[in-house]
């Protein structure tokens, strides 16, 4: 129907309507574009932990030994100096999202740490057990933000007190400098060595070359020997 045949409200209706179609029509789009977005911005979320679950993975997979803190309120300068200490000692120390951690910990043999993660969590972790440990002790003692939740030396769990025992022990490069002593040393010390039966030598040695807390313990009893 033309609009010449259309009465004066038909017409005003016509119009009225025509504009309600014109407004809604770019709200409508924008709406749409909002969706999309907001899509986008979910996947690159998902694809972002995923990202995060597998890095978390690796270290618990690689780590020697895995020591779970509390941390409250550490600044952002608190947090780069024990990150730079972790760091020096070979290992790493990271702030987790206890939900995406204790996924990390699957296939892992740290799995039974996943009632550790609750409340404001950071895990420190390295190939060297006895210095990650070390670190994360002294560093607590001197600032109370960080407290020791407890750990595990490879499948061996740990509460705060074996992890503080933990770290009084000889670092891997320590033990490794006492190998180099010990070949190094006079004959006639080397002699007393070699008294033992040749399995007590060949323990000895092993245990320097083998990472963990018992290897460690071996070592240290034997030279003393």
């Amino acid at each position: 129907m033309s609009g010449a045949g259309l009465n004066f409200w038909d017409r005003v209706s016509r119009a009225h309507g025509s504009t309600r179609g014109s407004r809604t029509q770019p709200a409508r789009a924008a709406r749409s574009r909002a969706a999309r977005a907001n899509g986008a911005e979910k996947t690159v979320q998902r694809t972002d932990k995923e990202k995060l679950v597998s890095s978390l993975n690796r270290a618990f997979l690689e780590a020697a030994a895995v020591v779970v803190t509390r941390q409250s309120g550490l600044t952002v300068a608190e947090m780069t100096e024990l990150r730079r200490r972790m760091r020096q000692v070979g290992g790493g120390f990271k702030v987790t999202k206890n939900r995406l951690a204790r996924r990390a910990l699957s296939g892992t043999k740290y799995e039974g740490l996943a009632d550790l993660f609750t409340g404001p969590t950071a895990i420190a972790f390295s190939r060297d057990p006895v210095s990650v440990a070390k670190v994360a002790v002294d560093y607590s003692k001197a600032n109370e933000k960080l407290t020791i939740a407890g750990g595990a030396l490879g499948d061996r769990r740990l509460n705060p007190d074996g992890i503080k025992s933990l770290a009084t022990l000889p670092s891997l490069d320590v033990l490794r400098g006492r190998l180099v002593a010990l070949v190094n040393m006079p004959a006639t010390r080397v002699a007393r060595v070699l008294t033992a039966p040749a399995m007590q030598l060949a323990r000895v040695v092993q245990a320097y070359a083998v990472k963990g807390e018992t290897a460690q313990d071996q070592a240290q009893s034997e030279v003393q020997a």
